[in-house]
């Protein structure tokens, strides 16, 4: 088991995270989830506590981070709200190399370009047509993953298409070329995501990831 192990959790209320975190405590971590609303959050168990706090704020993710081991990271933009992902990507990274914690894993969608993609064209159509309507969201985004990259520690970005909310497990295909397949099932999600805490063949790589 892994209790000896300390999760943090960003974005625990969200559709993968939601799958995320009972995967992590299926699988014996010890967790802490931020949670912007706890009263409003239902799952419970003897593994987890709830920090209350935004990720904007460093105080909160100081809290989030002390006693941890590893980060994960399901966070996504939410409509009508300020841009996150770089401020969100700076705090983590920040408080991570003041604590001396080295992995973090985060999920976001295929659009992100990385050097040595082979995107087929179908999915360059769909890149650009998020970069289209979405540009301020898309670069912000981006920007998170340079500011990543450029840091200190051991990262994985897993890059995913469309996600299905299911508890049904389908065939995982991982690639570092392109996206796989048109849906992933947040269990498949969840179950590879969590995976990454102690595996070491994806560390500073951005592989997507599909169900089949």
């Amino acid at each position: 088991m892994n209790q000896h192990i300390t999760v943090a959790v960003i974005g625990a209320t969200g559709k993968a995270g939601k799958y995320l975190m009972k995967q992590l405590l299926k699988d014996g971590y010890t967790v802490k989830a931020l949670i912007r609303k706890p009263e409003a959050y239902i799952l419970t168990h003897p593994s987890l506590q709830i920090i209350e706090g935004d990720i904007q704020s460093i105080p909160a993710v100081q809290k989030l981070l002390t006693g941890c081991d590893a980060v994960i990271s399901t966070l996504g933009q939410l409509k009508d709200e300020p841009l996150i992902s770089s401020l969100a990507a700076t705090n983590i990274i920040s408080v991570m190399n003041e604590y001396g914690i080295k992995r973090y894993v985060f999920i976001c969608g295929l659009n992100i370009d990385v050097p040595g993609d082979k995107k087929s064209e179908a999915n360059i159509v769909k890149s650009e047509w998020m970069r289209s309507n979405f540009p301020v969201v898309v670069a912000d985004k981006q920007r998170a993953f340079d500011i990543v990259a450029a840091g200190n520690i051991n990262w994985t970005m897993v890059r995913l298409p469309f996600i299905i909310q299911t508890d049904e497990k389908g065939k995982l295909a991982v690639s570092m070329d392109d996206c796989p397949g048109e849906n992933i099932n947040t269990s498949d999600l969840a179950e590879f995501s969590v995976g990454q805490i102690t595996a070491t063949k994806y560390i500073k790589k951005s592989p997507f990831v599909a169900s089949l």
